[in-house]
């Protein structure tokens, strides 16, 4: 009697162990399926994502310049210029603390809204243009490639990186109209080899404060654009890759536009 339970232990113990051994491998086997994808995922959110925290971050330079009543501006890192993480990728927030007395003179701003991650992973800030966006504009750009950097550009912008030049904040909130191009890109990518690599564009409108992401549109839909005399902002965020038709851009305009 004593030995069949025993028998009967040992079984049941291996039983228990081949079970714990089945669910360690079907562990393993989702796991090897699900991480990868689950990695990819975040991979691509993070140029949305990006997009997204700098354009909180444009919303709460504007709140607290008005809050201030004072000149605020978003810069990135010159040459050889560090930001707040060490790094020389993610905006910087300063603030002209004295325009009587000490005026053009920004300092950073410390406090943690405006410090720390804003672009997420290897995304950076490729190009700041500013100035309404135009269908004319941008075909024109791409005709005739990255722009030129003279000497007197660079004088003009000081210390400053003249592909990336800041947006200054007025104590009213206002700015001027400004385009932000994100790119996961490896850092020495130039301009006109952008097209190769994933961007968006984060567009301010400078009386409202308005910002809205969306991915750079086609050649087929700038003719399209232009044939109907239609500007070259959706004023809501678009990212489908599928080419615009008439009737998309239709039933987009006819969207209410949220702030």
């Amino acid at each position: 009697m004593g030995n069949r339970r025993r028998t009967r232990g040992r079984f049941s113990l291996a039983y228990t162990l081949l079970e714990v051994i089945l669910v360690v491998a079907l562990l393993v086997v989702i796991s090897a399926i699900a991480i990868p994808s689950f990695v990819g995922q975040l991979e691509r959110e993070e140029l949305p994502g990006s997009a997204r925290q700098l354009r909180s971050l444009l919303s709460l330079t504007r709140a607290n310049a008005a809050y201030d009543g004072k000149r605020y501006r978003i810069r990135f890192p010159g040459e050889d210029e560090k930001d707040s993480t060490g790094d020389d990728r993610q905006p910087i927030v300063e603030r002209e603390d004295d325009p009587i007395r000490d005026p053009e003179t920004y300092t950073p701003v410390t406090a943690p809204w405006a410090v720390g991650k804003t672009l997420l992973g290897g995304v950076w800030c490729a190009e700041v243009r500013l100035g309404r966006p135009t269908i004319e504009d941008i075909q024109e750009r791409r005709q005739r490639g990255a722009p030129e950097i003279t000497d007197e550009l660079i004088r003009e912008q000081e210390d400053l990186e003249p592909e990336t030049p800041p947006l200054y904040i007025e104590p009213d909130g206002a700015s001027e109209w400004a385009t932000f191009v994100l790119t996961p890109a490896p850092r020495d990518t130039l301009l006109d080899e952008l097209e190769d690599h994933p961007r968006v564009e984060m567009i301010v409108e400078g009386t409202t404060g308005l910002a809205w992401i969306q991915r750079p549109f086609y050649d087929e839909e700038l003719d399209l654009f232009e044939d109907k005399g239609w500007p070259a902002v959706l004023r809501q965020d678009f990212l489908d890759p599928r080419e615009l038709t008439e009737n998309d851009v239709l039933e987009l305009r006819e969207i209410t536009v949220k702030p």
